[in-house]
């Protein structure tokens, strides 16, 4: 008895001439054969058919606070609700979720999109995040269970690599709320090359303008700031530019502090005057708010306002320790509109995990 196909029917993808099929959910454009997967792991062609294998299958599940993702601006204090599924479109050699990127394997708890917003709602969760992999890999299995989380007053976050296609794009407009695209080493390319195993990031500047020209995706950009070989001051320098010229300048910039992980074991912690060097170039380069990440208690995770200069978001770690902000999100010291979606949600003590 032939055994039952696994996963679904994929819907990014095109059928070639030479009878493979290429996919379109990322920037590889992997074009695959009969019977043979791309490099995510989970996306193969079956009968002449793209599969998405993981599609159903949630490898880990947590309740997280929305600014670990880090996200600073859309509806700070809400609680989310993190999955992932196993395989990713990136070879990062640093990657702190190695043992659920970096697994080739179709393996995970079997869950409908319409369970996974359930054990959102189940939970109180404001929102869902695909994370912890590239969500773009499994866009069609997110896409279904963000139309359900919407039914239910959800929203839905993408942690991204944004190394991303026209077509994935516009499957995000369909359910997507808010995207934090994270660059590795400003996306310098010896950077990308060496420590991701990517031609070039122009992929992810390519994603990021489309989004902002055909979405209303709220976006954040993150930036993994890598000791010795992804900290130059002048690549973040260009990034600051594109964020400023191409996405607006109140748009948020994290640079984050990067721990030794995975295969970069020999690397030391990012110093902390490393990152306060790179938030200095996004002020300079005209970007209103800017945040250091992963340096609990320092004052650049805090938000403050660009007239007065006041905190206006006091922040320890992934908590909101201060809120200074009025019932329009406006400045209680000088009244200056600061540009937040949502108010504050009140943070349950309760957290649910699991991890298959």
């Amino acid at each position: 008895m032939q055994s039952e196909i696994p996963g679904k029917e994929a819907e990014l993808c095109v059928a070639l001439p030479n009878g493979r099929i290429k996919c379109t959910a990322c920037a590889r454009y992997c074009e695959i054969p009969e019977g043979k997967v791309g490099l995510c792991g989970v996306r193969g062609v079956i009968g002449g058919k793209l599969r998405l294998f993981v599609y159903g299958r949630v490898i880990a599940g947590h309740v997280d606070p929305i600014e670990k993702k880090p996200v600073t601006h859309y509806h700070p204090g809400s609680e989310i609700f993190s999955i992932s599924t196993t395989g990713c479109n990136w070879l990062c050699q640093y990657c702190q979720n190695y043992d659920i990127s970096q697994r080739r394997k179709v393996e995970g708890v079997e869950m409908t999109p319409t369970q996974v917003a359930q054990t959102a709602e189940y939970y109180g969760s404001q929102g869902i995040a695909y994370t912890y992999n590239e969500p773009s890999i499994f866009m069609e299995f997110a896409r279904d269970c963000g139309l359900e989380a919407h039914k239910r007053g959800i929203f839905n976050i993408f942690v991204s690599n944004g190394y991303d296609t026209p077509d994935s794009v516009t499957m995000m407009g369909q359910f997507l709320d808010c995207i934090t695209v994270d660059f590795k080493g400003s996306g310098k390319q010896e950077f990308v090359r060496r420590y991701i195993g990517i031609p070039s990031a122009d992929p992810i500047f390519q994603t990021l303008q489309e989004i902002k020209s055909k979405t209303k995706i709220h976006v954040e950009i993150t930036d993994l700031i890598v000791p010795r070989v992804g900290d130059d001051l002048e690549a973040a320098r260009k990034l600051c530019r594109f964020v400023h010229d191409e996405l607006g300048p109140d748009t948020p910039i994290h640079f984050l502090r990067f721990h030794p992980d995975y295969k970069m074991l020999d690397f030391e912690s990012t110093p902390v005057a490393t990152l306060e060097k790179h938030y200095e170039v996004a002020k300079q380069e005209g970007l209103t708010y800017s945040y250091i990440g992963n340096v609990p208690g320092h004052p650049l995770e805090d938000t403050y306002c660009p007239e007065c200069k006041k905190v206006v978001v006091g922040r320890y770690g992934f908590y909101v320790d201060e809120w200074n902000l009025d019932d329009k999100n406006r400045c209680k010291n000088c009244g200056c509109q600061i540009p937040i979606t949502g108010k504050l949600h009140a943070r349950k003590k309760s957290r649910f995990q699991f991890l298959s």
